[in-house]
């Protein structure tokens, strides 16, 4: 069911913890579910993100895309961070179960919630970011799953 990278970054997850005096902290979740993931981003002068921690509520896709979305985004600029999407973040695992690509969409919007807390904290704007949502299905139509 779950790739071997995917089982590895459930079971060794990379990056976990919390960092003192963030540059940007994201935190998102889908209530749907009840998975909440929270990203924190030590970001430099050069605008490169130095380090990144995470903690993650949630199922075993959930810790494995925080982990591998923190690996996606660590030694990048702000820019090439805001690229990482949600498929980056599940090729890299090598594909995730279709009830699980919800996960990798919490790895991105939570990526994008700390750039924007730290584009707000630095008074700056980031092209292309918006303001991110703080549960993944906000605005969507209720849907009825099937199963």
């Amino acid at each position: 069911m779950y790739s071997e990278k995917v089982m590895d970054h459930f079971q060794n997850p990379r990056n976990v913890g919390e960092i003192e005096n963030p540059s940007g902290v994201g935190t998102v979740g889908n209530a749907k579910c009840g998975d909440i993931m929270r990203i924190y981003l030590d970001i430099d002068e050069e605008k490169v993100i130095r380090d990144v921690k995470f903690k993650t509520f949630g199922c075993g896709a959930a810790v494995a895309t925080s982990s591998m979305a923190t690996e996606l985004v660590k030694g990048k600029t702000i820019h090439e961070a805001l690229q990482v999407t949600n498929k980056a973040v599940m090729e890299a695992l090598d594909g995730l179960p279709p009830v699980k690509v919800h996960c990798s969409l919490l790895a991105e919007e939570a990526i994008h919630a700390a750039l924007w807390d730290y584009a707000e904290k630095h008074g700056i704007k980031i092209e292309g970011l918006e303001k991110p949502k703080s549960d993944i299905h906000e605005g969507e139509e209720e849907e009825e799953e099937e199963y």
